[in-house]
């Protein structure tokens, strides 16, 4: 009968086989083989806690059977009982310690502990023993991407698939590592040999989304993560992934919904709860927002991981509470090397090397910022180079910037780690990181301490939390001395605006008319022109209530999605103003075109906590005075540090009231609106905000404070720049 069940099995006979081992065990209930087979056979179909009490019965009968001590391991782990599985694999390894299925056996569990070392050992154990064994390279693989040793990892995944070319869990590992190493052309590939394995691997098809998010093909990555979800439905982090994609093609609604899924199938997940209220704001969806905000305030006070730092702008107007949000992210996703590529070498350079880092050298507001002082930089004093890690997009800003660097890289291909050591090899003497935590940044790359100097700068509007970063440049409005405790970066405060502008930035010469901008004539245009997610209900209110006082007014507003328009018209219909009086402006096809258009508006009304950044700028150059209200952090001041810097320091208010009745007095009062403007008009040209040569002069002035501190081998310290003659 044994024998019968025996051969049934091998032929794949599953339900017969195991008709004959119970039969098998009727006639002895102790028969080893009968027991042991039977717990096989649950673990296969899933039925773990069966299987685990199946394979403990027959090792009541043969205590030191290796196999099966072996196959209890693997059922405790199925079961998620690692303590229980380690001592089953460890019971056989004292009777075999030459089995090598049990040393790698052992690893896997134990890396699942995050006993990284021990489980190396143990895989490379199993490795002496049987050097040909496919899977343990495998889950050295696995462990050694755990301990971030890459390189080390993608060896023992090519060694795993050479042995064995079918093994699709090496081939997702290859994945895994190539994602990490930025080489997502091949990374792709190895998805692709997984799925041909297993076409319904949830995680190959994953891995594949990855990839193609990587190769910024949106469209084909959200595809790939539409198939995880078909094959596992419950995939919490596929909805997150789906969501950021969705976004990034401008379905918010969709980008909601997938954030909202992701956060009830595990609403522990890190920066669920974070991303679906991001994608709230984006629609203009307050409902529930207080309560929302609370909760992510005390979960970033228990230092969990619920927000990340770029999304807490938009939330919170807290300094104290971005820098503990800061903290949470750099030492769960970006903690520094524990080997810097500089380790205090000094360099001996005719010009100080000035490297700035960014996704956004492009149609981009970072690129129409500071065109002009990468092109005013002084090249007898410094040598600069574009990093650049966004897209490739040849466009006309693109082309103006490669001719603006003495070398510009495209290295968006490239690992965090070969751009690290790319600007370690060109001795690079202060590495500036334009994008901080914003969208498609690398992080990583300043993590790795390539440079003497690193400094954050314009990007990303408050502390980074990380030890890598030396200082901030800034100025004493949007980061006064009493808020120093606030950034782990050292500070730089440059004499006028931390923000620079580019004085060549071309307006059109024709100005549309109202009627082309779909404003009534005869009436006085409020905007503003910030992205939905910035605005807040207060301020909203607060733009109601200066609708409703002025009879004859609009606002202008940026062209936002379908859903975020109509919340708003709703919004307004509740405060008791005709949702017609909200115009939406559609999006220009140039960006002077946009800015010759301003002209119609006559006051730009800040948002609040995040202010207007590049917008408040924006129509500042095209003439249109900004009212705002200086915030508690950085994201919350830069209006003021910019009107501050045009002359403009009357329209810069301190509570919302005061907010409120300045721009109703300006709505209310042509004399003085017109004032406003012809004072702008005067100032534009004559103070230092839109003056980008001594913008320059500022910001080198600060470079070169920095350098002389590192060349002198002292620590950096936070100092001021002296207004430049």
């Amino acid at each position: 009968m044994l024998s019968r069940a025996i051969a049934e099995y091998q032929a794949g006979n599953i339900p017969q086989a195991e008709f004959l081992y119970k039969l098998v065990l009727m006639t002895d209930k102790k028969q080893f083989d009968a027991l042991h087979m039977l717990a096989i056979i649950e673990g296969q179909r899933g039925n773990f806690a069966a299987a685990s009490g199946r394979i403990k019965e027959a090792l009541r009968v043969r205590p030191k059977s290796v196999d099966a001590l072996i196959n209890l391991g693997r059922i405790e782990a199925e079961l998620g009982h690692h303590p229980d599985a380690v001592a089953a694999y460890e019971r056989a390894l004292a009777l075999d310690p030459r089995a090598a299925l049990a040393h790698s056996n052992l690893g896997i569990v134990l890396r699942l502990q995050a006993r990284l070392e021990a489980a190396l050992s143990h895989c490379d154990a199993a490795l002496r023993i049987a050097p040909n064994f496919a899977e343990a390279w495998n889950n050295r693989g696995n462990v050694l991407f755990d301990l971030k040793r890459f390189h080390d990892a993608l060896e023992c995944y090519d060694r795993a698939v050479g042995l064995q070319p079918r093994l699709a869990e090496a081939h997702l590992g290859r994945g895994n590592v190539l994602i990490q190493l930025r080489r997502a052309g091949e990374a792709l590939a190895a998805y692709e040999s997984a799925l041909a394995v297993r076409p319904d691997s949830a995680d190959g098809h994953l891995g594949r989304g990855n990839a193609l998010r990587q190769m910024m093909r949106v469209e084909e990555a959200l595809a790939a993560y539409d198939r995880v979800v078909v094959v596992k439905p419950d995939h919490a982090e596929c909805q997150l992934l789906r969501g950021e994609m969705l976004l990034l093609l401008g379905r918010h609604d969709a980008a909601r919904d997938a954030f909202a899924k992701g956060f009830a199938l595990k609403p522990d997940q890190p920066y669920a709860e974070g991303a679906l209220l991001a994608a709230k704001l984006q629609s203009c969806d307050w409902n529930d927002l207080d309560a929302e905000r609370a909760r992510l305030t005390a979960a970033v006070g228990q230092g969990l991981p619920r927000v990340d730092p770029l999304r807490m702008l938009y939330v919170l107007d807290s300094p104290a509470d971005q820098l503990k949000c800061a903290g949470i992210w750099v030492a769960d996703r970006c903690p520094p090397s524990p080997q810097p590529l500089w380790r205090g070498e000094r360099y001996e350079h005719d010009r100080i090397r000035v490297a700035y880092l960014s996704a956004d050298f492009r149609h981009h507001a970072v690129a129409y910022l500071t065109a002009g002082m990468f092109e005013a930089h002084d090249r007898s004093r410094f040598e600069t180079t574009a990093v650049s890690i966004g897209p490739e997009t040849n466009d006309d800003m693109r082309a103006r910037l490669r001719g603006a660097f003495d070398r510009f890289i495209d290295v968006r291909a490239r690992s965090d780690e070969e751009i690290a050591q790319l600007l370690r090899r060109f001795e690079i003497d202060i590495a500036v990181d334009l994008s901080g935590f914003t969208e498609n940044s690398r992080p990583h790359i300043m993590a790795q301490r390539p440079a003497p100097v690193q400094v954050s700068y314009l990007g990303y509007s408050a502390t980074m939390g990380a030890s890598y970063i030396d200082y901030i440049i800034a100025d004493q409005t949007v980061i006064p001395p009493e808020h120093t405790a606030f950034f782990t970066e050292n500070i730089a405060w440059l004499p006028d605006a931390f923000m620079a502008n580019d004085a060549g930035r071309r307006i059109s010469e024709r100005t549309p008319s109202r009627a082309e901008c779909g404003l009534p004539d005869g009436v006085f245009v409020f905007c503003c022109f910030n992205h939905p997610y910035k605005i807040s209900p207060d301020i909203f209110r607060v733009w109601m209530r200066l609708l409703k006082s002025t009879q004859d007014s609009v606002l202008w507003l940026s062209g936002a999605q379908a859903t975020a328009q109509a919340n708003l018209r709703r919004e307004a219909e509740q405060c008791g103003v005709a949702s017609e009086r909200l115009i939406f402006a559609p999006r220009a096809p140039e960006m002077a075109d946009h800015l010759a258009r301003q002209r119609q508006a006559d006051l730009f009304l800040d948002t609040l906590p995040y202010n207007a950044h590049t917008t408040s700028a924006d129509a500042l150059w095209a003439g249109v005075p900004v009212v705002t209200c200086l915030g508690s952090a950085f994201a919350g001041r830069v209006a003021a540090s910019l009107l501050r810097a045009v002359g403009l320091d009357d329209l810069v208010t301190e509570s919302l009231e005061d907010y409120e009745a300045l721009a109703r007095r300006i709505a209310g009062d042509p004399a003085l609106s017109a004032s406003l403007k012809a004072r702008l008009a005067r100032n534009r040209n004559v103070f230092p905000l839109f003056d980008t040569n001594r913008f320059t002069r500022s910001i080198e002035a600060a470079y070169s404070a920095m350098w002389e501190r590192a060349q002198r081998g002292e620590p950096p310290q936070s100092f001021a720049v002296v207004r430049p003659e």
